[in-house]
């Protein structure tokens, strides 16, 4: 089952058509009998159902937007850098969070803007400790982020992940979401990312390091997961600025990530306003 978001309500999507679904929370997809239940109303009431705008609110606002870097091997090859032994995790601001076919603004003080298709994880219970054989109870579903990322910033000006991944608006994610039930293995899907019609990432959440329980199960160990919170596992190799030579974001280009299962998020790159 997809749920979108749209003005701050909930949705259930069906083809190309949404039912609002009153008092619904992540905890109604944490099971499979609710979820039965909301796919039965909405398919009861599809003379009720609306188009669905083009642009759609994230569907979460996560209290923690968790990410992990360097969780594909061919991305840490490309980047340079040893694989991990460990999971690495950083944190992305909550105000950088936008949804499907919002704009991506392209900071004045940035040079070199670059994405990364992502698998995301939404946390439906509360959990710490979490063992890795549990660790997918605690998933609510499934959406696609899109890790913008200031390279300039990352790697050479400040050197910190956390301000050159924050920026307003370098947080795409969407479209929706998608049950657990429905997604099924979420270490088997396949996931690309287009910049405008040409095809930069296509991989498969297959080729993880650390897979999507190892990442629960590490972070739980020192964070408490909530619902809400959104565990994005990292980006294949195909990024912009790896690339030889470097094909990095322009203002006016647009980004499409299509993950197996889930959907497609679609952003377009566009010029900063300054209002003074």
């Amino acid at each position: 089952m997809k749920i979108a978001r749209i003005i701050g309500k909930f949705y259930c999507v069906l083809d190309s058509k949404v039912l609002e679904i009153k008092s619904f929370s992540l905890q109604d997809l944490m099971n499979i009998e609710s979820i039965r239940s909301i796919e039965k109303y909405c398919a009861e009431n599809r003379e009720m159902m609306v188009d669905m705008p083009g642009i759609l609110d994230p569907p979460v606002i996560p209290p923690k937007l968790l990410a992990v870097g360097l969780n594909y091997a061919d991305h840490a090859r490309e980047t340079g850098q040893k694989m991990p032994e460990a999971p690495v995790f950083f944190q992305k601001a909550s105000t950088s969070v936008i949804g499907h076919n919002h704009p991506i603004i392209y900071p004045r003080i940035v040079k070199e803007l670059d994405y990364e298709g992502e698998l995301a994880v939404v946390i439906g219970r509360r959990g710490k400790y979490i063992d890795r054989e549990e660790a997918l109870e605690y998933v609510a579903g499934f959406t696609i982020m899109n890790d913008v990322s200031a390279r300039d910033h990352q790697f050479r000006y400040e050197k910190q992940w956390f301000f050159g991944k924050s920026f307003d608006t370098f947080a795409p994610l969407g479209p929706w979401i998608v049950d657990r039930f429905t997604v099924g293995d979420p270490n088997q899907l396949t996931i690309k990312t287009w910049v405008n019609d040409d095809l930069r990432q296509n991989s498969n959440t297959s080729n993880l390091i650390f897979k999507v329980q190892d990442l629960i199960n590490f972070i739980s160990q020192g964070i408490t997961l909530e619902p809400g919170d959104v565990i994005s596992t990292g980006t294949p190799g195909g990024v912009g600025f790896a690339r030889k030579p470097p094909q990095l974001l322009r203002v006016g280009d647009v980004v499409s990530i299509e993950i197996e299962k889930i959907g497609r998020l679609t952003n377009k790159v566009v010029e900063e306003k300054v209002t003074k």
